[in-house]
């Protein structure tokens, strides 16, 4: 997932950020690092920000109160540039590890282990809310949130199992790869909109993260040359998509739309992706001498080693803010308000300190371990991913909310429960996590 700022080293000491900083070899790309890091903060304060909690504990969304912040999603919603980013990094780890169960393993600890840690915490925490009956109120809304980013886990395991095809599409055919899937993703909205082919919209959540996640392709091979075309292509095909319709202005999901640009992803998002990876390509220069800085890559380098601890427990942080605000008999402002927007500091303050003491508490489970080689079979390890990424896209629906009743929802046209979406999770992890021979079976 990136660099760590604690790693073992082969005497079994442990380097800082600072030795880890130091030691970066020249050729590394830093910016990529820093893309990596940014994009996360910027999701994470993104969702601080839209929280619109109000007195009596309902959780709604700013950008629905305020309807013309929506156009700054265009600017926040910058989740492409992490799957983006995503696929240069795992070009360059699958060419120097091209066994597929190695590859997995290598990629997949440091981000299955947090994960599984975070959902194993939680889901002890609900059945005990429920057990006392105090899953009411804001507690409920939490243990249904809390897994909702956990959809963006679901769709970064499919793209590290699905790298190696798609790497070898890449190789074979370059920007005709590309083309392809944005070709797919243009046929799932005519059938969707035109049509009304039913639950063909579904695709599109592969179609359009994995064309971002191909970009990333190409940019490991150099291949986006002209980024200004890309982003000012981008940027028009988004905005003469929603000038047009059926697409909405907003690139994150409202509640009530009829049609959302992130569930399932839509054509207009895919445009939303190339404006934001053409933007980032072409602050590549500052960017890149920004890194250079010691002080600055000693903070990137920080900051990736804890960045998926605190991507999945940021919602936890927040709601704890809320939760205990209104403990405290804090009234809460009207959303959009003056006074709210005068309260608006403390709490962003109250939530990053939260979520450092959060971060602190389980950011072990992110730290890196030594990844043997394997001449197991791929099998278990393919089954292993699948079991997760389905086992997290349906908790990221069905929350944690009602375990001891099994409830449900629906993904795509399959029914999934809670506790059959964290068996599954948990299954997929160990599969991945156990190391496999041929020899030894």
């Amino acid at each position: 997932m990136g660099i760590s700022s604690r790693v073992s080293t082969p005497t079994g000491t442990r380097a800082g950020a600072r030795e880890l900083a130091e030691s970066t070899p020249a050729t590394r790309d830093r910016y990529v690092d820093l893309l990596r890091v940014a994009s996360l903060a910027v999701v994470v304060l993104g969702h601080w920000l839209m929280a619109a909690v109000t007195a009596d504990g309902r959780v709604g969304n700013l950008l629905a109160v305020v309807p013309g912040l929506q156009v700054l999603t265009w600017a926040l919603q910058v989740m492409p540039v992490f799957f983006f980013v995503g696929g240069f990094s795992h070009a360059l780890a699958h060419r120097s590890r091209p066994g597929y169960a190695d590859f997995l393993r290598g990629r997949l600890r440091r981000l299955l282990r947090p994960t599984a840690v975070f959902i194993g915490v939680w889901g002890v925490l609900a059945l005990a809310v429920q057990l006392l009956g105090a899953d009411g109120g804001l507690t409920g809304v939490a243990l249904r949130l809390v897994t909702q980013p956990l959809w963006f886990i679901g769709v970064y395991l499919a793209m590290v199992a699905l790298t190696p095809p798609l790497l070898r599409l890449h190789e074979r055919h370059g920007w005709g790869a590309f083309a392809g899937l944005v070709a797919g993703a243009v046929a799932v909205d005519a059938l969707r909109f035109a049509a009304g082919v039913p639950y063909v919209e579904f695709l599109n959540f592969a179609l359009v993260w994995l064309a971002v996640h191909q970009l990333g392709f190409l940019r490991a091979d150099g291949m986006i040359r002209r980024p200004a075309v890309l982003a000012a292509a981008g940027l028009a095909g988004a905005a003469l998509l929603v000038a047009l319709g059926p697409y909405p202005l907003s690139m994150v999901g409202m509640p009530g739309e009829k049609v959302s640009n992130m569930a399932p992803p839509t054509l207009a998002l895919l445009c939303h992706g190339l404006w934001l990876v053409g933007a980032v390509e072409l602050l590549k220069g500052p960017g890149t001498r920004l890194v250079a800085r010691a002080r600055v890559w000693r903070a990137v380098v920080a900051a990736n080693g804890i960045a998926m601890t605190a991507f999945l427990w940021h919602l936890t942080a927040m709601l704890g803010v809320y939760g205990a605000l209104l403990a405290l008999g804090v009234r809460l402002p009207e959303p959009a308000t003056a006074a709210w927007w005068a309260q608006l500091p403390l709490r962003l303050a109250a939530a990053t300190v939260l979520t450092a003491l959060l971060v602190a508490a389980f950011r072990r489970f992110e730290a890196p371990s030594a990844v043997p080689r394997s001449d197991g079979p791929a099998a278990p390890a393919a089954v292993g991913v699948t079991l997760a990424l389905l086992g997290v896209l349906g908790l990221s629906m069905t929350g944690l909310g009602g375990l001891l009743e099994g409830h449900a929802a629906t993904l795509i046209a399959v029914r999934i429960t809670a506790p059959a979406a964290v068996a599954m999770t948990v299954a997929g992890w160990l599969l991945v996590e156990r190391p496999t021979s041929r020899r030894s079976a």
